[in-house]
């Protein structure tokens, strides 16, 4: 019978005063909730309840979908629990009216009451996509457990047929991070349609698998009876930009005009993400110029694109021109300022973001604690990490490590390890950040305890890790520990030894004393030496006094990297203390002669009043004479108790 006609039952029966089926009043129902009609609806179940018609579970699962709608919820579980019979309908009506209040926890719990129960309606693909919508409520670590606990039911109930499941399935795989999982999905589904290919290409480029998405968005080109949308195009572009790909972002670009793909907001944004990452900042701000709405997000990438290319000036000018700026606009700035090394005006741009009502997040914290490490501030290290606990951001991977390695540099290693011990989710990331914190404090046997610690949670070491590793046994002269890392690499851990790797192994050897031995490494090397290999080996040489390998890597250095003034000071220094004045003078005149001087050392002081910068014999004070007649007398103090020598004090390079 047509949904009309058993409209019109209902209504004859109401008019007749006589009992009609629960079919035709749910559709009733329906037809009350979907036309914003609640008093005829809750008359109609008033008229419900006076014919002392228990609801079938067709009935009840509209009843719940409208007292839902009407925020009445107490009434739709009242009218589930009412429910003599349960099947598939009224379960997934509360899954669904649970899903839409958010009661995330509430729909797995019913769902797993369910199944445990000895009802034996069966659950069908519609109440999958209920529970997977459901995990969304829970944390990561919990996710990945109950995905693949769904996963199992799915499979045991035979719906990884059912691409609406699958799709669900690859979707949850990729929120926590486990591309591998929904690939392997993604492989064994029967059919797939758009949605199949944009999930699965939306998750590795989320993940960071540019490749990946890049290779299977041209699998998905091969397919004749699919055609890209707007969705599958910006996470190509994102990972197009991410990846650098500018000849492909450019393909896509032509695609998206060929196949006449609306132009919305948020793909012009991606479009013009691609080329200002990519370098091509001319065009991409031609598109921006073009363009006759633009937001935060719009601004946000060329200013992103003119950072990442040192365009800072531009990059403000923009920025200057905004009149309403959102928080991720201020993120972009602080982010782009920290990388140029731009350090006061970060702090002074998350000064001003605060005074415009800006509330920072974990991208604003992550972007700042750099700067305030570089600025040696550890005060305001403490004071950020005491913001992200009140504001529960502490456990953010990027925000944790941030603290860790502002807290290790600035010498708080207690606190540095305290952060570690409070995270809850210890990713690769986290382990790396607080065993580099160990490396920068030459503590190899507390940094090679972590690692092992790390091992026998079964988290795998990457290059990054590993460098952290040897740098430590660098720090500490542990040359017979870093050899046997280095050569378990491969072997154990699957990771190719890189430049880094073997710029460590060189640092080892040379700050051990065994400096023909690191000239024999180098000579061994299966890749190019860069300038931090011959800077090792210079500085080892350095520490050791010999005159002629400092020579020879110095050498190497000055071709590689000509304007690096550290080189020709340590050199001249060297050929000073061994009395070959000669030699000295002719490294300077060549620093001379190519319109080199040594940068001075930069400090900072907090006023009260801001951070405050000063170079050796500043003069820029208005107060600098009371303060030089102020250390003078603190250094002449000092030379008296023989706490410092004189000649210490003259030492200016």
């Amino acid at each position: 019978m047509k949904v009309g006609l058993q409209i019109q039952r209902a209504l004859q029966g109401l008019l007749n005063k006589a009992a009609v089926d629960g079919g035709a009043y749910g559709h009733l129902i329906h037809h009350f909730t979907r036309h914003r009609l609640p008093l005829h609806a809750l008359q109609l179940h008033a008229r419900i309840v006076l014919f002392s018609i228990t609801p079938d579970n067709f009935l009840a699962s509209k009843l719940i979908n409208f007292y839902t709608r009407e925020n009445r919820f107490c009434r739709a579980l009242h009218v589930f629990d009412e429910i003599t019979v349960k099947n598939a309908f009224s379960y997934n009506a509360l899954l669904i009216a649970y899903a839409s209040r958010e009661m995330y926890s509430d729909a797995f719990n019913l769902f797993s009451s369910w199944i445990r129960s000895s009802v034996t309606a069966r659950p069908d693909s519609v109440t999958i996509s209920c529970v997977l919508k459901s995990l969304s409520g829970y944390d990561d670590f919990l996710l990945c457990s109950l995905a693949q606990q769904v996963h199992g039911f799915v499979l045991r109930g035979g719906f990884d047929s059912d691409v609406f499941v699958s799709n669900g399935l690859i979707t949850y795989y990729t929120k926590c991070d486990d591309v591998v999982s929904a690939r392997k999905v993604f492989d064994e589904m029967p059919e797939r349609d758009v949605v199949s290919w944009n999930s699965m290409i939306s998750g590795y480029s989320q993940s960071g698998s540019y490749e990946e998405c890049k290779e299977l968005y041209k699998a998905m080109l091969g397919c004749p009876e699919l055609k890209p949308n707007g969705v599958t195009v910006i996470s190509v572009l994102q990972a197009c930009g991410q990846s650098s790909d500018l000849v492909l972002g450019m393909e896509v670009h032509k695609k998206i005009l060929e196949n006449h793909i609306q132009m919305d907001l948020s793909l012009c944004n991606a479009v013009i993400g691609v080329y200002a990452k990519c370098g091509s900042l001319d065009y991409a701000r031609a598109l921006f110029d073009e363009m006759s709405e633009k937001d935060s997000v719009t601004y946000g990438a060329i200013i992103s694109g003119y950072m990442a290319h040192g365009l800072v000036k531009e990059a403000m000018g923009l920025f200057n021109e905004m009149e309403s700026i959102g928080l991720s606009t201020w993120n972009a700035v602080i982010s782009g300022l920290m990388q140029n090394n731009h350090h006061e005006e970060v702090i002074d741009s998350f000064r001003e973001m605060i005074r415009c009502g800006n509330r920072p997040n974990t991208v604003t914290l992550s972007s700042l604690l750099p700067s305030l490490t570089y600025s040696s501030n550890l005060k305001g290290g403490k004071e950020i990490h005491g913001f992200a606990i009140r504001n529960v951001s502490d456990n953010n991977i990027y925000v944790a490590t941030s603290i860790i390695d502002n807290y290790a540099k600035l010498g708080y290693l207690q606190g540095a390890q305290r952060v570690f011990d409070n995270c809850r989710e210890r990713s690769l990331i986290v382990w790396t950040a607080i065993i580099t914190a160990y490396a920068i404090h030459g503590d190899s046997d507390s940094a090679c305890s972590l690692f092992n610690q790390m091992i026998c949670l079964g988290i795998k070491p990457d290059n990054v890790t590993l460098t952290a590793l040897l740098s430590a046994c660098a720090h500490s002269g542990e040359s017979d520990k870093a050899q046997s890392i280095f050569d378990s690499m491969v072997t154990k851990y699957g990771v190719e030894p890189g430049v880094e790797h073997y710029a460590c192994m060189v640092s080892v050897l040379s700050r051990a004393g065994k400096l023909s031995d690191a000239m024999e490494f180098i000579s061994n090397m299966p890749v190019e030496p860069i300038a931090k290999v011959w800077g090792a080996l210079l500085n080892g040489a350095y520490v050791l006094g010999d005159v002629e390998i400092a020579r020879f890597a110095y050498d190497h250095l000055v071709e590689m990297e000509p304007e690096n003034t550290g080189s020709y000071t340590i050199m001249a220094n060297l050929y000073t203390q061994a009395g070959r004045w000669e030699e000295a003078e002719m490294v300077r005149d060549e620093m001379k002669r190519i319109g080199l001087k040594k940068i001075p050392g930069t400090s900072w002081i907090d006023t009260g009043k801001g951070l405050r910068s000063f170079i050796a014999k500043d003069g820029s004070c208005e107060r600098s004479k009371e303060m030089y007649e102020t250390i003078e007398c603190l250094v002449e103090s000092m030379s008296d108790k023989d706490y410092i020598m004189k000649q210490e004090l003259d030492e200016t390079y």
